[in-house]
């Protein structure tokens, strides 16, 4: 079975990110999507053929993390956009972040202080159902730094590509734009 990229056009005319940023980055996803198929099917081919003690295919099961999280953290991200409504401070996320984090806002500093880290990657909002907590993680490349188990509510992609062309080095104000495009309804509906 093949990954297709989904269409994330819909973002397009979103305040904040232009056109052009966007549609690199949707080009960045689908690259991310035809490897992961390219590697699931050299992987199988390789199974297939014996081939299992080979450099290769180590190196190739290694690569494929890479790939297939890249896909799966970037439709997150997309998924997570294009909503510009407010959290509900009603609502189930929002009575989590009070007790987790002591509130909505003590939470949002934190996540925002986490995207602000230098480095490149991810900052995501994990639900640990098992502990029934909430935790804004650093995941430094798509397939390091997962919370094993966690299911991520809020992703939000701090690789320069998906900011530096509208906002050179300032990353604060992408976060600033990021927060002003949530889908909170999305986010939400991630909890479990």
């Amino acid at each position: 079975m093949s990954y297709a990229a989904k269409d994330y056009s819909s973002l397009l005319g979103m305040k904040g990110f232009s056109e052009t940023l966007l549609k690199n980055h949707f080009t960045l996803y689908q690259g991310y999507v035809t490897n992961t198929n390219k590697a699931a099917d050299a992987l199988a081919q390789m199974l297939k053929d014996g081939k299992t003690a080979v450099p290769e295919f180590a190196e190739l099961k290694r690569r494929f993390g890479w790939e297939f999280n890249g896909m799966r953290l970037h439709e997150l991200y997309f998924e997570n956009l294009k909503g510009g409504n407010a959290l509900d401070k009603t609502g189930r996320l929002a009575k989590k972040l009070e007790k987790d984090f002591g509130g909505v806002d003590a939470w949002e500093k934190d996540f925002r202080a986490t995207g602000a880290m230098r480095g490149i990657g991810w900052v995501a909002l994990y639900h640990d159902a098992a502990g029934d907590r909430l935790y804004n993680c650093w995941i430094n490349e798509h397939d390091v730094a997962h919370l094993a188990g966690c299911t991520p509510v809020l992703i939000m992609d701090v690789f320069e590509h998906a900011y530096m062309t509208d906002y050179q080095l300032k990353r604060a104000d992408y976060i600033e734009a990021f927060f002003a495009n949530v889908n909170w309804k999305a986010v939400e509906s991630r909890l479990k």
